[in-house]
């Protein structure tokens, strides 16, 4: 999310020392070089076009937070904030039980005082929740960013690794290209597994038993798929997604500290930086 003033090499150019020192923790330093990192970019689909906007958002306001999913993904940000920082005054709190649209405003002030979305301005967080619904409800916007995922897979990649609303797009991506050689999925601050906004949404379509939800296995046999969630990061506000994608999928928690939905503090970490070489060796 909230990457549709940057671009493939940019990315890269920031990504790949943070892969790097993933590697270098988990003891497997030199094993990958630049040229061999290849990345799935479409934060353009989401950039209106014609306009080069210096703050890289449209100027939203609390108005233009829509009623349905993206009412419903702030108020799961909101809960999930307020679960793991004690500055983040609770949803249920007598203050915050007020009507919409005013729950949208106070959601969006309680936001603010977070340290998760301490430095994100009010009109980013409006455009991240826009993202989130474009890609979830509009299926041409979908196709169009699993097809820029999927064209860089090929038949000599090994390591998916995806971060925040691109672990959807990548698990639908190899969801859809049965027979792919990918040898390991590296999911990280991921969303994939929030009920109903995300989970029910997926294509394919999650198999359902009861209240149970089973989502498809996105390869084969050999594809080992590890999700890493940071312990404040609230978009990866369901941390462990093995009640969704099964027992094999292996699940861990870790700390970024201050920076805890940011793609590089996840590379860095040895356990990023293991499940990558595993996926290598």
């Amino acid at each position: 999310m909230g990457q549709q003033v940057q671009g493939e090499d940019r990315l890269r150019s920031v990504w790949f020392p943070a892969l790097s020192d993933g590697l270098r923790r988990a003891e497997a330093d030199g094993l990958l070089s630049e040229s061999d990192v290849a990345m799935g970019f479409y934060g353009d689909l989401f950039r209106p076009a014609g306009q080069l906007l210096a703050a890289g958002d449209p100027p939203y306001t609390a108005g233009d937070v829509e009623v349905g999913f993206e009412q419903e993904l702030l108020a799961a940000w909101w809960q999930a904030a307020a679960e793991t920082d004690p500055a983040v005054v609770a949803p249920d709190a007598d203050e915050t039980l007020v009507a919409i649209p005013r729950t949208v405003q106070a959601a969006l002030r309680a936001l603010s005082g977070s340290k998760f979305f301490a430095n994100l301005a009010l009109r980013a967080v409006v455009a991240d929740l826009k993202q989130v619904r474009a890609y979830l409800t509009d299926q041409q916007t979908r196709e169009q960013a699993r097809e820029r995922v999927m064209a860089q897979i090929s038949p000599d990649t090994r390591v998916v690794v995806a971060h925040s609303l691109g672990s959807v797009v990548a698990y639908e991506a190899l969801c859809a290209l049965p027979g792919h050689g990918v040898r390991a999925l590296v999911t990280i601050g991921s969303p994939l597994g929030i009920p109903n906004l995300v989970v029910h949404r997926l294509q394919p379509t999650p198999e359902q038993d009861g209240k149970a939800v089973r989502g498809a296995w996105p390869g084969g046999e050999q594809l080992v798929w590890t999700n890493l969630a940071a312990t404040g990061d609230v978009v990866a506000l369901v941390k462990d997604l093995r009640p969704v994608f099964g027992e094999q999928l292996r699940s861990a928690v870790l700390s970024n500290g201050t920076h805890a939905h940011d793609a590089t503090s996840y590379l860095t970490d040895a356990l990023c930086g293991k499940a990558i070489a595993e996926g290598l060796a």
